[in-house]
């Protein structure tokens, strides 16, 4: 699947834009295989990220790029050249782990300086790189500072700038900031994207967190199970989901299925719990078999106004099973007659009087599913 999904995209990016490339990648450990027939294509640039729950395989694909890990079949390059056989230490790579690994009997500069110094540079040149590193990362005047007295978002800091004064092709990442609070982490974030943006070096970074990864990233790969199995951006992944498990795993969504019974040139009619939705499918509908399933997002459904009769589609109504009060908006449940549950997000300042138990209605357009392939 990984190659199928990426195919197109390869095809459209010159070999000379790519900072990493894999083809065909898999990886067992034992009976459990990490990654299975992957294929990736990263700009030069770019700020790419790996999303999936624990286990999917991520930290797996970028070990393997960092050549920590060598895949049992495929290959990878960065800039156009194949790593097969290449060391770590050789590549034009560098790493940042979940543990801030700072040598604890060195000061900042020292632990900033320490790549350049067996790469044998000069003095000067170590002052002068260190220096510029301070400034990137915001920590002048701290240089004679150990790691113990330092914050955790101030030690993050230097294990970035650490990584980055060899100026490697590639900057990998695997879920540095996730030993941080949430209030540092946001303000992480913010600080990776600013270095980002500054350096112009490519970054491939893996998070479970899709927050996060909607938050600094250019493009995202989500995984499951040792597969790529959607690459976008944020919006497109957002948007246009193209699996249950994509829906599920991208923010909030309600997942509808049922029997198709109608279908038209653009559209067709599904039943679902007494619900009856139109879906906007344009000429795949007349590819569609017996059942459809659809992703609602939960900030797609409004309140209805009134107790009037309601709409023969897209809209319902029913006992509220559920309030969760979220400050901006109001996390609302409601479960029909038929059975069918939906989650709704509505702003706080309509929701005043929805209450535990109270009959309510929902209403929704048929532009605001998104059909799921698998």
């Amino acid at each position: 699947m990984g190659g199928d999904l990426e195919h197109g995209t390869r095809g459209l990016i010159a070999a000379a834009d790519e900072a990493v490339s894999a083809a065909a990648l898999c990886k067992k450990f034992g009976d459990r295989l990490a990654l299975d027939d992957v294929a990736l294509s990263v700009r030069k640039g770019e700020l790419f990220s790996l999303l999936g729950p624990s286990g999917c395989g991520k930290t797996t694909l970028l070990r393997i790029i960092a050549g920590f890990e060598q895949p049992d079949s495929g290959e990878v390059r960065i800039d156009g050249r194949s790593m097969s056989g290449v060391p770590a230490r050789l590549r034009p790579t560098n790493m940042v782990f979940q543990q801030i690994a700072l040598f604890p009997h060195l000061n900042v500069f020292d632990n900033i300086a320490f790549g350049l110094r067996l790469k044998g540079r000069s003095s000067a040149e170590v002052r002068r790189r260190v220096g510029e590193m301070l400034d990137l990362v915001r920590l002048p005047g701290d240089e004679l500072r150990r790691p113990e007295q330092l914050s955790g978002g101030q030690r993050q800091r230097v294990a970035l700038a650490r990584a980055m004064i060899n100026r490697p092709s590639v900057l990998l990442l695997d879920e540095p900031l996730s030993a941080l609070d949430l209030k540092l982490r946001i303000q992480m974030q913010a600080e990776l994207r600013r270095l980002h943006r500054e350096t112009g070096a490519t970054f491939v970074f893996v998070t479970h967190d899709q927050g996060e990864a909607f938050a600094i990233s250019d493009r995202i790969a989500v995984m499951d199970k040792g597969r790529l199995v959607q690459v976008g951006s944020p919006a497109e992944l957002y948007e246009r989901p193209n699996s249950r498990f994509v829906a599920r795993f991208i923010g909030h969504t309600n997942l509808l299925e049922g029997p198709v019974v109608q279908r038209a040139a653009d559209h067709c009619v599904v039943e679902c719990g007494g619900v009856r939705l139109i879906v906007s499918t344009g000429s795949a509908s007349q590819g569609v078999d017996g059942s459809l399933a659809v992703a609602l997002r939960f900030e797609r459904i409004s309140l209805r106004p009134g107790g009037g009769p309601l709409p023969e589609r897209n809209a319902c109504s029913g006992n509220v099973i559920d309030v969760a009060y979220l400050g901006a908006v109001v996390r609302t449940t409601i479960r029909t007659a038929g059975g069918l549950e939906l989650t709704a997000d509505i702003p706080a300042a309509s929701a005043r009087m929805v209450a535990l138990g109270e009959q309510i209605s929902l209403a929704w357009s048929d532009e605001d599913y998104v059909v799921l392939q698998h």
